[in-house]
């Protein structure tokens, strides 16, 4: 049941990255930069998601004097897709050419991308190697969370400027955001898959006990 959620979580938040970058009024530095290393070098944002995600692993391992965590590669490769498949399918849905019609879609992509993490995140499963890094640099540092998020944006965002990625307005929507809305889907996500799982978890339960009664 785990997997099912990870990967439906994936899904969502594929779905809602391709929206933002569909909007054309910008997205996150990191698929900003994604954006630009595919327009400018080739390539699909995909496949680059899972080359920086590759370099990001080796990176993290070699700040925490570690192995590397491959396992980061599993939600790499499916987001890849994920993203190529909605880029692929909303190019040919979806091409807002209005003010109002880019905000639209850029507010939904921003909306779909929290609620899509928050399911992604309820499983604890193969974090993405950014999370990672965050957390190492919080830890080389000395200081909260907020300044390594920061820090890591503003990296990924003088990158993306070199490549000339997507970033605009909605890279200033998507990082002041972007963080509100994963709260107000979290618990709101941890309810719902809770009870989901209690109800299907209780359903088997009684199922298991009726096969042990009928069989006795």
């Amino acid at each position: 049941m785990k997997y099912i959620f990870y990967t439906l979580g994936i899904l969502i938040l594929t779905l809602g990255i391709s929206l933002t970058i569909q909007s054309n009024l910008g997205t996150s530095p990191f698929d900003a930069l994604l954006v630009g290393l595919s327009t400018k070098v080739g390539l699909t944002v995909g496949s680059w998601e899972v080359i920086m995600a590759f370099i990001m692993i080796f990176c993290n391992s070699l700040l925490k004097r570690q192995r590397p965590k491959f396992s980061g590669l599993i939600t790499a490769f499916i987001t890849g897709i994920g993203i190529d498949i909605w880029l692929f399918l909303l190019d040919h849905l979806i091409k807002p050419e209005q003010w109002v019609s880019k905000l639209i879609c850029l507010g939904i992509g921003l909306i779909v991308v929290g609620m899509g993490t928050a399911i992604y995140l309820y499983t604890n499963f193969a974090p993405i190697p950014i999370d990672d890094l965050m957390l190492i640099i919080q830890d080389l540092t000395k200081m909260n969370i907020l300044f390594s998020r920061t820090f890591i944006y503003l990296f990924f965002l003088i990158m993306a400027i070199i490549f000339d990625g997507p970033i605009g307005i909605g890279t200033i929507l998507t990082v002041c955001l972007g963080g509100p809305i994963l709260n107000c889907f979290i618990p709101f996500v941890e309810k719902i898959l809770n009870n989901y799982i209690m109800k299907n978890s209780n359903t088997l339960t009684s199922n298991y006990i009726d096969k042990k009664g009928t069989d006795l």
